[in-house]
This record gives structure tokens, sequence and C-alpha cells, in this order.
């Protein structure tokens, strides 16, 4: 299975692309603002850097439940998928939803269980999963 996330509207304070499922539009992700390439990570406040991980569904100790975790990010641990709202929600990790208005996304928790059961599903297939996070140029 292969995610590719679409970086499209980028804020000082926010990013929201469009994730979509084998090429097919599955919802909007919001992340922390979005860091040019020769900027730092900053932990809590930029967005993770572009590029192609793998995705593996693992139990987050923070959430005391299984998640989505987008692995081999450099410098960081523990970065996943989950739902939230705003950029308060995150902390370098991912959030779906499927309404996106400035700064925030409205129904997350929908679109991440929609999101959730077909990572999963994915998963119980032995399928490998993959994320590609791309900038689009506006």
């Amino acid at each position: 299975m292969r995610l590719t996330l679409a970086r499209r509207w980028l804020t000082p304070a926010s990013t929201i692309g469009e994730l979509s499922i084998d090429s097919v539009f599955a919802c909007f992700v919001l992340e922390d603002r979005y860091r040019p390439p020769h900027e730092k990570k900053v932990y809590g406040q930029t967005a993770i850097p572009s590029g192609l991980y793998r995705v593996a569904i693992t139990q987050s100790p923070r959430f005391g439940r299984q998640l989505p975790l987008v692995c081999d990010v450099p410098g960081f641990e523990g970065v996943r998928i989950h739902s939230g709202n705003s950029a308060g929600d995150t902390e370098g990790c991912l959030l779906p939803g499927r309404k996106r208005f400035p700064d925030r996304v409205e129904e997350s928790r929908l679109a991440f269980e929609a999101l959730y059961m077909r990572l999963v599903d994915a998963e119980s297939r032995r399928e490998a999963i993959s994320l590609e996070i791309v900038v689009v140029p506006s």
C-alpha cells in the first residue's frame, strides 16, 4: 500500500495536505508548520522532512493503543498518525481529517478510523505500507 501526502497549504502555524492511498484521495492531513530542507527540525513546532517512509502499526505508549508509526524519521522517534484538529494537537505527528479549514482539520476521528482500518487490513495481508511526503509547488 502506498500512501502519498501532498503538502499543499502552508501557513506560519501549520501545514495541510491531501493524503491519497494508491493514488486515490483518502483525507486531509494536518501537521506542524512546514520548514524548508535547509532549516533544522524543531520538536513540536515543525513538520517532519519530506521523503519516503515505512509505516507500521505498533503499540503507542502515549496513547495506550495500536497506532500507525512513521518509521525512521531522521532524528525523531514516535511519529504517529492519530486524530486531532490543530497544530496544538500534534508534536510532529500527522492528523487526518475529513474537512479542512485554515490551520485545522475537522472530523478527525472519523477520518482516522477509516484510514486506520485500511492500514490494519493491509498489514494483516502482510502488505508493505509506505508513505511518501512531498511538497506541491504553489
